[in-house]
């Protein structure tokens, strides 16, 4: 990956709506090179989806999020992988991370209400044979995601300390 394309990444991410013409115009490079860079990156499934972020909280919108750890068994000759891929094929699961440390699984559980998220862990994540145990943390208040602050905040508002 070059340099040009690392530049293209980070303002895409900040902002998947920039078009190639004002990428080039921040960094001062034909259009084209943008225009190049992106089709190969995506090509490359560099970049896999453009999506929006939503302030779910502003939407008049009963969801709940929970985080659910998971402690597996590996499967021989597969380690984690295809109980993972197993876990995100269900509809409910948003996200699923390889994880160090106490557990070896997080996963991300989208539901219409707590009942319905329950029901996945006690009918369809807890019975699978690998599953050893679960621990599920509802979201109740998203402050910041993939860098973006959701709520306005106020200015620092603490009294300046001089020497």
């Amino acid at each position: 990956m070059n340099e040009l394309q690392l530049k293209v990444l980070e303002l895409l991410k900040e902002d998947a709506r920039r078009d190639a013409e004002l990428i080039a115009t921040m960094l001062d490079v034909p259009a084209e090179d943008v225009k190049q860079a992106i089709t190969d990156l995506e090509k490359d499934h560099i970049i896999v989806k453009y999506a929006t972020v939503v302030n779910w909280s502003k939407v008049d919108d009963e969801k709940v999020t929970a985080l659910i750890e998971v402690q597996i068994t590996p499967e021989r000759g597969r380690g984690f992988e295809g109980i993972a891929e197993r876990i995100y094929l269900y509809p409910e699961v948003k996200s699923v991370y390889l994880m160090s440390g106490a557990y070896d699984l997080l996963v991300e559980v989208e539901g219409k209400n707590l009942k319905e998220v329950a029901s996945f862990v006690s009918n369809k994540l807890s019975p699978i044979d690998a599953v050893l145990s679960t621990k599920t943390f509802f979201i109740l208040k998203k402050y910041k995601q993939d860098g973006i602050i959701f709520e306005e905040h106020e200015g620092d508002h603490r009294l300046m300390v001089s020497p």
